[in-house]
């Protein structure tokens, strides 16, 4: 047995070649100096904090920096998950082979996807107020002056145009034939869709879907120009009363501490959900 067990061994490493030796190539050192420039970034960032902390101005405005901080995380989960439901519909409508309904969807995506979210928070915001007579016939109005649901309604336009892109790349590289064996087996195509198609994609979706939830946790900061009092609105508020840039270094720490946190969490998700896949690199045992 023992004899066994270590000619499996070799065998399991002779089936590995040594790694090759790493040489000190051009791109590894240009990486090298960046990373002690990133290093002493973060070191110069941890001495400003330190030596010019204010315990007093710590203490009255850094709670209410957690506090806008959780308004952070609600306009990102909120819009996310709300983008998620339109953005498979304007997947579904791109992919229907209708040429009315991809072409709607299509200038949706274009638009949202070319113009930057804070013009799209200001056309809302501030664009709506021009058409106060017509939203107050249509009972819409008490909707439209409210700055939060205003941003809310921007938000989830913008990322489920970027989602729908994301969900119609990743359904269209499901190959055809999964959708002939469902065929074959009598499956009708919702339930093809709903039970073989759609999981298949979201897999393939994820990386992409973890970069647009990153990307809208630091987009949301454009919200503190209309009035709302997220983490960065709060930042400003401490700013403009004590005119201490730690605050702005503050922001920056707990902004950087929920994108790292988003990225581990989303990270542990895709192994979970792709454990069963054999990944590049790996060989038998």
């Amino acid at each position: 047995m023992t004899g066994t067990a270590n000619t499996a061994a070799v065998s399991r490493d002779t089936r590995r070649p040594p790694p090759p030796a790493r040489r000190w190539t051009g791109l590894r050192i240009t990486g090298s100096l960046l990373m002690g420039l990133w290093i002493l970034a973060g070191l110069g960032a941890a001495w400003v904090l330190w030596s010019g902390f204010d315990a007093e101005v710590f203490g009255r405005y850094f709670p209410r920096m957690l506090s806008g901080l959780w308004v952070t995380v609600k306009l990102v989960v909120i819009p996310i998950t709300l983008g998620a439901v339109l953005g498979l519909l304007l997947a579904w409508a791109r992919l229907s082979g209708n040429r009315v309904m991809d072409a709607a969807a299509f200038s949706y995506m274009y638009f949202f996807r070319g113009t930057p979210m804070l013009a799209q928070v200001f056309l809302i915001y501030y664009g709506s107020g021009q058409l106060r007579p017509l939203l107050e016939d249509w009972g819409l109005w008490w909707f439209f002056r409210e700055a939060w649901y205003c941003v809310l309604l921007a938000f989830t336009l913008n990322t489920a145009a970027y989602q729908a892109e994301i969900y119609r790349v990743a359904i269209a590289a499901v190959p055809r034939g999964q959708w002939e064996g469902a065929m074959a087996l009598g499956l009708s195509r919702r339930v093809t869709f709903l039970k073989v198609i759609l999981p298949q994609a979201m897999i393939t979706a994820l990386r992409p879907l973890g970069n647009e939830i990153i990307l809208m946790i630091k987009g949301s900061a454009i919200a503190s120009v209309v009035t709302i009092f997220d983490l960065m609105g709060a930042t400003r508020l401490a700013f403009s009363r004590t005119f201490s840039f730690d605050v702005y270094l503050w922001a920056a720490m707990l902004y950087l501490a929920i994108v790292e946190t988003m990225r581990r969490l989303w990270e542990r998700i895709e192994a979970r959900l792709t454990r069963h896949l054999r990944r590049e690199g790996e060989v038998d045992a």
